[in-house]
């Protein structure tokens, strides 16, 4: 990638300086029979203090007040515009980047790899929107239906357009994607999962769904578009192990994914790896013994490929 884009080629953090970090993981995690897929996760977000976004401020997308921040917790953030041609082709050329240099199984985005709905109103999509609209500006209401869905709509576009492109580089690099349920990803993120799944334009579904609430946690196991994705590719699910400020009880999470198994999902997902034991009320050695219990063999990565078949 373009050191003038996003400056400095190597790795920030001084210990990890002359590392190829992503290769080590690669190479390491394949001598232990694991499949790797490395998490896309920024998507189209960037660090508001990163050299993108100061070198390409023309990039970045606004609320209709102009404002650009959005808070991720603490941290400020900016999103690069996913309408503007350069901007696709900068995040295509970095996702095909990977998938040609390392030796990956697959790779995966998430929500990020749409919108916040709140934003869109920069100059470029607004003119973008008159032009397909016969002159007229996008709604203020930025849940209005329309401007939700054409916005959605042009993001599934290119997440056709990436799908080919990683397809082209290395047929076998499987397309993952770990989304929240469908509803918040498409009205918060413009991110329509759904039919990207129908549209055959991914292969594996990671649901994130982090709720505390057993009942909740279920009912978002039984929705449509769940089951309908289920019958068609390997659907796992993403299940909360704690955060930095928030410890989960291990029979909380054994109770998920008993939840999960019951229902014949491909599999289960933790987020994040420390919280699984280092970072929790519990002591580690306990959780380490309890997550043995959920997982006491070895078990072959499916092949999603196998007999896989996209809709036409």
């Amino acid at each position: 990638m373009p050191k003038k884009l996003s400056g400095d080629r190597s790795i920030p953090t001084p210990g990890l300086k002359g590392r190829d970090i992503l290769k080590e993981i690669v190479d390491v995690g394949h001598q232990k029979g694991l499949t790797v897929i490395p998490w896309f996760e920024f998507g189209f977000m960037a660090p508001a203090d990163s050299l993108l976004a100061k070198n390409r401020p023309q990039w970045l997308t606004s609320r209709s007040d102009g404002t650009r921040i959005v808070k991720e917790g603490t941290h400020n953030r900016v999103w690069l515009n996913p309408f503007r041609p350069e901007v696709q082709q900068f995040i295509q050329d970095l996702i095909v980047e990977i998938v040609r240099n390392y030796n990956i199984d697959g790779i995966q985005f998430d929500d990020h790899f749409g919108l916040p709905s709140e934003l869109g109103y920069d100059a470029y999509t607004v003119a973008l929107y008159k032009k397909e609209h016969r002159g007229k500006a996008p709604s203020k209401n930025f849940k209005d239906p329309e401007w939700v869905r054409w916005r959605a709509n042009k993001i599934t576009e290119f997440m056709k357009r990436v799908f080919t492109a990683i397809k082209a580089t290395k047929k076998n690099c499987l397309v993952s994607v770990a989304p929240n349920p469908q509803r918040f990803s498409y009205d918060f993120f413009l991110a329509d999962w759904q039919k990207w799944e129908r549209m055959g334009i991914i292969e594996d579904l990671v649901l994130q769904i982090y709720r505390d609430d057993l009942n909740v946690f279920v009912s978002e196991l039984e929705y449509p578009e769940v089951k309908a994705a289920k019958s068609h590719i390997p659907v796992s699910v993403g299940i909360l192990a704690g955060l930095k400020n928030r410890s989960i009880p291990m029979q909380q999470i054994q109770t998920q994914v008993q939840k999960v198994r019951d229902r014949n999902f491909a599999g289960v997902s933790f987020f994040f790896y420390e919280t699984l034991w280092n970072m929790s009320k519990e002591k580690p050695q306990e959780r380490q013994t309890a997550l043995q219990k959920i997982f006491p063999t070895p078990t072959a990565y499916p092949n999603l490929l196998a007999g896989w078949k996209p809709f036409s």
